[in-house]
């Protein structure tokens, strides 16, 4: 997977930034041991900065981690937002939503260890993954708008729910995925998708999903290539 290299600019601004420096001395860590054992101490160590100075960009190290995924949140929607409504606007929702889950792991890729080392800690931890979970749903409200999905009311919590779960599980294949290409995580997301409209109304009006039968839409490298085929029943 190609990553684009930060420029000189990029470089500095992050050095005038504590709050850059911190995030990324806690993803760090994480990258390095479970989020249950990252001290406060620890992080303002790795990113060179004072408790003092600490305390007045974090209130926590969970702070930390829901900072990450706003920032990956607002990073999906700068993306979308740059390549205009029109970009996929005749296509189906299913494809919508597809695209973006997409948008979201190519953002998510540089920092696989650490979310590697996240899910461990969901896994242990039941509160732990009940408080994630809140976060999860938070940013996948902002995915469905990004999709053009309704949000509000009780439909739409239940559509963030649905995501949540849908993105919880793609995330486990893709965090094992290999191929450049992702042909395993596309077809993971593909099937959890028709999963997740057929549960009961999971995801509620992610509605024509069912009976769209749309192509996949086409995408930017990493990613274009043709639609996942789901496997053959056994």
């Amino acid at each position: 997977m190609t990553q684009t290299p930060g420029t000189t600019a990029d470089a500095t601004a992050k050095a005038d930034d504590p709050r850059g420096r911190i995030l990324d001395g806690f993803l760090a860590l994480l990258s390095e041991r479970s989020f249950e054992r990252i001290g406060l101490s620890d992080v303002a160590t790795r990113a060179g900065v004072s408790l003092a100075e600490l305390r007045a960009a974090f209130g926590s190290t969970f702070d930390m981690l829901s900072t990450f995924i706003r920032d990956v949140d607002r990073k999906v929607l700068a993306g979308v937002a740059a390549e205009g409504d029109e970009a996929m606007a005749d296509q189906p929702a299913r494809d919508r939503v597809f695209d973006v889950v997409m948008r979201r792991l190519d953002v998510l890729a540089p920092h696989k260890d650490a979310l590697r080392s996240l899910l461990k800690s969901v896994r242990r931890n039941p509160f732990f993954a009940l408080a994630l979970n809140k976060q999860a749903v938070r940013s996948a409200q902002w995915m469905l708008a990004a999709a053009k999905i309704d949000t509000a009311g009780l439909k739409g919590a239940a559509r963030a729910q649905g995501l949540a779960l849908v993105q919880a599980r793609v995330l486990e294949t893709f965090l094992r995925d290999e191929d450049p290409g992702l042909a395993k995580t596309m077809s993971v997301l593909d099937r959890e998708l028709a999963k997740g409209e057929r549960a009961l109304g999971l995801l509620g009006n992610l509605c024509v999903l069912a009976t769209c039968g749309g192509r996949r839409a086409e995408r930017a490298a990493p990613y274009a290539g043709p639609a996942p085929q789901e496997p053959a029943a056994a």
